[in-house]
């Protein structure tokens, strides 16, 4: 084992390797990691770790670690970092549930969802999501960990994965094809070493990551004979699916309302229904007045164009005249900056229940995400402290929040498609997806409209189904979404796994 590593290793990291011994639980055939800004294709440093989950304590070791992408010829050409939580105290491995884990950006590592989320290490924040300090971390007592093992996966130039040098060119990675095809070996590989074959195994992804997780289901049917048994979506892009012109314009509204709601920014009618009670009504109106509306463009009448200005007005908190101003199509940005414009604050846009404050109230677009920097705020320190004090995982290396993955290729985003197929191939798989009500960068209304698109049969409708949470983007910082996520979670990965014996076939 040891001679098949060292041509992994650069030539500082072999002399550290030398003498460097093994963190607490490494096994001898495992390479530890070492200080330096040297990047470490293959490395793996096991600890031991227990957490309550729901009322039961569960044992779990925890793999801070590297593996290599091979080029063709079988030749390293990037380390891809990942921590693997595993349920010690489960035997046999055949039935155990595997989760692999992206976010998005697309340069962005599994940080949230890790630290956020799923794991079972939670970050300070108070209830409904706001950094505190001191910084640091506790116990997740809604982790999935308690009925499936987990991976969590950065890709290259986030967190600690990079290439093995600055000469390895950039499209191998940075893509939606290139990204799918070179993370869907590296799963093959990680699958194969941890000998989780047997497993039944989901991904799940948020924000880019759902075009990541969408295409990698298809791509591991396809090209790996890996079949899944479930697919989550986090907040999902557009998936390259079409929506431009009339829809593109319409289907925010929804979106528009909920966020308006929060501020208390409705008609006193509309404001004192709930949430739940409210959207469909702006749901309705979407499909059924505003959509054919726009589609008329320049020939629709004065009057009519009155009355729909007027609705959009209503339901989405701005001004009548400044629906008019915009030709009925009032932009994510405007929005963000007008809403509470007079009160001197903006809304945020992956997370509207934010506030931000600009240099100035004019202007078109708020001046930074309010909620973006909040995030990082308590999320950065949390990752390091935990990688290096509870992982372990010692080094250099600075851990990219956001890394270099520009030019990004979007050419030729097929990924709701893929999704499709994979799910018409394969009888065993299921979709969930997961979004905040105040979520402005994916915002929900759109999340449904790819649903309905992906199944325009309607034949596949009893393997997907959609949830929505009173929170935004990452609608897990938000504790009351925390532990119901999680337990939705929990039931949608039982309820995908079919009864010993089952076939997978249509009857």
């Amino acid at each position: 084992m040891r001679k098949f590593l060292l041509p992994l290793l650069g030539v500082a990291a072999l002399a550290a390797a030398g003498t460097a011994r093994a963190q607490e639980g490494n096994s001898k055939n495992e390479m530890p990691v070492s200080p330096g800004r040297i990047l470490q294709v293959y490395s793996a440093v096991v600890t031991r770790h227990e957490v309550t989950i729901k009322g039961q304590k569960v044992p779990y070791t925890a793999t801070a670690g590297s593996l290599p992408v091979w080029d063709e010829d079988g030749r390293p050409v990037a380390g891809v970092f990942y921590t693997y939580y595993e349920r010690e105290d489960i035997r046999d491995k055949s039935g155990r549930p595997l989760v692999i884990s992206f976010n998005g950006g697309p340069g962005t590592p599994s940080v949230w969802m890790e630290i956020g989320y799923t794991g079972p290490r939670l970050l300070n924040i108070d209830d409904e999501g706001y950094p505190v300090q001191p910084f640091g971390l506790r116990d997740n007592p809604h982790s999935i960990l308690d009925v499936a093992d987990i991976v969590y996966v950065d890709p290259v130039n986030t967190g600690y994965s990079r290439p093995v040098h600055k000469d390895v060119p950039g499209s191998r990675f940075f893509g939606v094809n290139a990204d799918i095809k070179y993370l869907a070996e590296w799963i093959n590989t990680f699958v194969t070493r941890k000998n989780r074959w047997a497993s039944p195994k989901f991904l799940i992804g948020e924000s880019y990551g759902t075009t990541r997780v969408s295409g990698l289901a298809l791509e591991l049917q396809n090209a790996h004979w890996m079949y899944l048994n479930g697919v989550i979506l986090v907040s999902p892009t557009e998936l390259g699916i079409d929506r431009n012109g009339p829809l593109d314009a319409a289907l925010k509204l929804p979106y528009f309302a909920a966020t308006a709601w929060y501020h208390k920014k409705l008609p006193a009618d509309l404001q004192q229904k709930e949430l739940t009670a409210l959207l469909p009504e702006v749901e309705q109106f979407t499909i059924q007045e505003l959509i054919p509306a726009l589609s008329r463009g320049g020939s629709l009448d004065v009057q009519a164009r009155n009355a729909i200005a007027g609705k959009i007005a209503r339901y989405s908190g701005i001004a009548e005249k400044v629906v008019q101003e915009n030709n009925l199509n009032v932009s994510f940005n405007l929005f963000w900056k007008e809403l509470l414009r007079e009160q001197g604050f903006t809304v945020g846009r992956l997370d509207s229940r934010y506030k931000g404050i600009d240099k100035q109230n004019g202007g078109s677009e708020p001046d930074y995400n309010a909620e973006l920097t909040a995030w990082l705020q308590s999320f950065t320190p949390a990752i390091n402290i935990y990688l290096r004090e509870e992982l372990k995982y010692k080094t250099d290396l600075k851990y990219n929040m956001f890394g270099k993955v520009w030019p990004w290729d979007n050419q030729n985003n097929q990924t709701g498609e893929n999704l499709r197929q994979a799910i018409a191939q394969n009888p065993f798989l299921h979709l969930l997806v997961q979004s905040g009500y105040y979520d402005g960068a994916c915002d929900y209304f759109n999340a449904k409209y790819s649903m309905w698109q992906m199944d325009p049969g309607g034949r596949l409708k009893g393997r997907l189904k959609w949830e929505g949470y009173r929170s935004g983007h990452m609608m897990y910082l938000r504790k009351e979404d925390l532990a119901a996520a999680n337990e939705n979670l929990r039931t949608f990965i039982r309820e995908s796994i079919p009864a010993k014996g089952q076939p997978a076939k249509y009857e």
